[in-house]
């Protein structure tokens, strides 16, 4: 079992580490040129995370489903569920693509972006925007791949997109002093040159899986609504946790261009972990999904113990390495010396931070194997009311360390809550 996780885990976390690393790219070529710049950044990339995060379900419903159907066998409700994914994802990016206007609007309102901002981070996102059909495409195939046991072919379309996008914002900023849309152009083309590595790399190995793909099946009314229902609770969900994240922002940027620099920064440390105890999140999803599907209780039980175990030991190092070294990793980001001495008062949340979160982030990856979506749905509600209530009670008057002990606390109660949720109904009764 150790082997099986380190199979999928070690590709994920390759794969994983390297998305934060465009947003660490990003950071660090716009830090070359002021702190407006970082902030214009972290401002446009949060409001599209805000948009793509809540599409995150393309991802892990299809994980979930497709990994039990992998365990049962079933090579029709395999394919059907890859088509399923990929015409949502379609709809869903053109809609976003028609409707760019008003959601920059309603980003620049919702993180609060001041008017000096808004012509930078405006600019970011009208570039940007128009890769969503392609970013969204990518969750589909990326989240049908890890269902399938396959964490090789996300591995290669991550590294191969990210090589691309770093060198073309470079080219872009630095050769044609394009600054902001230098960083929002790499991005764009980069996500449609992934997806069309990952459709070569569907045709090359899943080609003969196309036999059982039948059109009208993919809008039969059964399977549809409860790819439909797992997703609702998924993107519910995942929308409360962009929002807790979009608050974060928010709140960021109200402490004054600085405050929101360094937490911009410091949120790249976050990235860091995240992506990295992700890794093995994902291989829960693969496998729990997998053995839920071949209803095996003992390996399942055994695939969550043992993601644990790797989720953790890793979150210790991530807390090592911030604690000791923290400070040094910060000139990677900046050289603006306010922008590092604001910075490095916050440090010793990113200690903590790890050890804190990692638990809710292997539970997110078990609760996506059994498909035990409406529970991941009620457990993020509670966590997100213990987030605001201790901002507005004990959060407010500590400042910066205020909005940082929220958080921390809000990701150690998701874990708590979704384990104790576990303890109550057991494994293949979850819902």
């Amino acid at each position: 079992m150790n082997k099986e996780i380190l199979r999928l885990a070690i590709p994920n976390i390759i794969s994983n580490i390297s998305v934060p690393l465009l947003s660490t790219v990003d950071t660090a070529l716009m830090g070359q040129l002021s702190a407006a710049h970082i902030g214009a950044v972290g401002l446009g990339s949060m409001i599209f995370n805000f948009i793509y995060w809540n599409f995150g379900f393309l991802r892990m419903g299809t994980t979930g489903i497709t990994a039990q159907a992998f365990g049962k066998q079933d090579k029709q409700a395999i394919i059907q569920t890859m088509g399923r994914s990929a015409l949502i994802a379609l709809g869903i990016g053109i809609l976003i693509i028609l409707l760019q206007w008003p959601l920059t609007q309603a980003g620049n309102y919702l993180m609060q972006v001041r008017p000096d901002q808004q012509e930078l981070v405006n600019q970011y996102i009208y570039i940007r925007i128009w890769a969503a059909p392609a970013t969204l495409g990518l969750y589909a195939f990326m989240g049908w791949f890890f269902g399938m046991q396959n964490a090789t072919f996300p591995l290669i379309i991550t590294v191969v997109g990210n090589i691309l996008n770093i060198v073309v914002s470079f080219v872009l900023v630095y050769s044609f002093n394009m600054e902001i849309a230098g960083v929002a152009l790499g991005t764009l083309v980069a996500q449609y040159l992934s997806l069309a590595l990952a459709i070569f790399l569907f045709r090359l190995r899943y080609r003969s899986y196309l036999q059982y793909l039948v059109a009208s099946a993919l809008f039969k009314w059964e399977e549809l609504q409860s790819f439909l229902s797992i997703n609702a609770d998924i993107f519910l969900r995942t929308f409360l946790l962009t929002l807790s994240f979009g608050f974060f922002y928010s709140k960021s940027s109200v402490g004054g261009e600085l405050v929101l620099a360094a937490n911009v920064i410091l949120l790249q440390f976050v990235n860091w972990m995240s992506y990295g105890i992700d890794g093995f999140a994902f291989a829960s999803e693969s496998l729990v999904g997998k053995y839920t599907g071949a209803q095996d209780k003992d390996k399942t039980l055994k695939a969550i113990r043992l993601s644990f175990i790797w989720g953790m030991g890793l979150a210790v190092g991530y807390s090592l390495i911030y604690l000791l070294f923290g400070d040094l990793i910060l000139r990677v980001f900046t050289n603006e010396a306010e922008v590092l001495e604001a910075a490095s008062h916050f440090m010793i949340w990113l200690a903590i931070f790890p050890i804190a979160g990692t638990p809710c982030y292997i539970w997110d990856g078990i609760y996506i194997g059994l498909t035990a979506s409406r529970s991941m749905r009620n457990m993020m509600i509670l966590s997100i009311a213990v987030y605001f209530l201790l901002y507005y009670t004990v959060g407010i008057p500590w400042g910066n360390h205020g909005l940082w002990l929220s958080l921390t606390v809000f990701m150690l109660a998701r874990g708590v809550f979704l384990h104790v949720r576990f303890l109550q109904k057991g494994v293949f009764a979850l819902n």
